[in-house]
């Protein structure tokens, strides 16, 4: 995944997160369905940021971002905490 597709799928995923809030306000989404659909964006916004970060760290030491594989979930959240 290129830097720009990357990219692309953080946008996609902060669109999506602010969707979810706007119809827990309006009503249209309970509170416990925007909480596992945000779970979910977020990870998934975690894991593109990571790799984004270490694809561009990759590329700064003279490497090749394309080497650079995403991380599962878990273990990116794991490396957060």
């Amino acid at each position: 995944m290129r830097e720009e597709e990357i990219l692309m799928r953080i946008r996609e995923l902060v669109d999506e997160e602010h969707a979810l809030r706007a119809e827990r306000e309006s009503g249209r989404i309970d509170g416990a369905d925007e909480t596992d659909r945000l779970r979910h964006v977020e990870s998934a916004l975690d894991q593109c940021w990571d790799l984004l970060r270490r694809r561009r760290v990759q590329a700064a030491r003279g490497g090749d971002a394309d080497d650079v594989e995403p991380r599962p979930a878990d273990e990116v959240q794991r490396y957060q905490q």
